[in-house]
């Protein structure tokens, strides 16, 4: 199966309600390497790279995000991956 790269910036309300460590945890359960953070603008971004399908399963639950998030929207990218061998949440 192909590896993907996909960067992401989610807007809506996704600061204070988990969102990092809810992203982390996902990517960590379908075996995704990256990141996640804050950015100052209010918005979250993540950097994913892994199996393709795994990518995209994490990309639908960006959408949704934890149960106190409102996300009112995701902007994907396609990247070239970097080699990241695990998953991190970044302050």
């Amino acid at each position: 199966m192909a590896r993907i790269g996909l960067r992401a910036l989610v807007s809506g309300r996704v600061q204070g309600v988990c969102y990092r460590q809810g992203t982390a945890l996902q990517a960590e359960r379908l075996a995704l390497a990256g990141w996640v953070r804050n950015l100052a603008d209010g918005r979250v971004e993540a950097w994913v790279e892994g199996e393709e399908a795994a990518v995209r399963e994490l990309a639908e639950w960006l959408w949704r995000g934890p149960e106190q998030a409102r996300v009112e929207g995701v902007e994907l990218e396609e990247v070239g991956l970097q080699g990241f061998s695990e998953f991190r949440v970044r302050r």
